[in-house]
């Protein structure tokens, strides 16, 4: 026991030494990228506020992880440009030295049943889910400090076989898979390799072009009777970024018991 206590004691004094936890958060000017922004600042971590267009609501994100007690800068890029993505970390390790934890929430979803949906909006989500996913997951699994967290996003709607999610859902099933085996391919580094998969959460991303009546009728589908909100999902990025370091290589269904 009193080995154990002092080593991680000698653990906590090398990370303090060391600075703040370094995290870069994809989408962050998006209602659930930002929530997580902020609720790693509560966490006291340095955060690379990533945003592809919205510059003033990824200030807003970065407004809100200094006011929780974090630091924040910000970072631009195309996340399936690997050029682009490269430079968001070099950017990190410039401001504060490296990289502990990449949360990747970017995403596109375009809604239609398969036979409408044009080739072009199969291939945007394709490019951005997909191909995102991969060019930021492999950028982390290089750079990412040993004792670290990738944490990426799916979603419930694999499960639940929504009609008009078909696109969505198969672009989201192929980032499962990335996650559960890159967990794997990172034996030895310590590193943990999760995906969130939210439920019907209060976003713009999910409340857009939405009937009144098809949102009171995914709020009715869970137990809880109410959406989620980003910082319920918050909340599960959390704390698989901090204390679950024995959660690995898992899709974690924060839906509220949709499903």
């Amino acid at each position: 026991m009193t080995d154990t206590t002092t080593h991680s004691a000698v653990e906590a004094t090398d990370s303090a030494a060391a600075g703040p936890r370094v995290a870069l958060v994809t989408g962050a000017s998006g209602g659930i990228g930002g929530a997580i922004g902020a609720r790693l600042g509560a966490q006291g971590m340095a955060v690379g506020v990533h945003y592809a267009g919205n510059r003033d609501r990824a200030q807003e994100t970065a407004d809100a992880v200094t006011a929780a007690g974090g630091q924040a800068i910000l970072v631009s890029g195309d996340v399936a440009d690997e050029a682009a993505v490269a430079q968001l970390f070099d950017e990190l390790d410039a401001a504060y030295g490296g990289v502990d934890v990449v949360v990747h929430t970017a995403g596109v979803m375009l809604l239609s049943p398969l036979v409408d949906l044009s080739f072009e909006d199969f291939d945007r989500m394709h490019r951005t889910n997909v191909r995102g996913a991969f060019v930021v997951s492999r950028e982390a699994a290089r750079r990412v400090r040993d004792g670290g967290a990738i944490i990426n996003f799916s979603s419930s709607v694999v499960k639940l076989a929504l009609p008009g999610y078909g696109a969505y859902a198969a672009t989201k099933s192929a980032v499962d898979a990335l996650t559960l085996i890159l967990a794997k391919e990172l034996r030895g580094r310590h590193i943990t390799v999760n995906a969130v998969a939210p439920g019907p959460t209060a976003t713009p991303l999910f409340l857009d072009g939405k009937p009144q009546q098809a949102i009171d009728a995914m709020r009715n589908m869970t137990p809880l009777e109410r959406l989620g909100r980003p910082e319920d999902i918050a909340e599960t990025v959390a704390h698989l970024a901090g204390p679950a370091q024995w959660i690995n290589g898992q899709v974690i269904y924060a839906n509220g018991g949709i499903i």
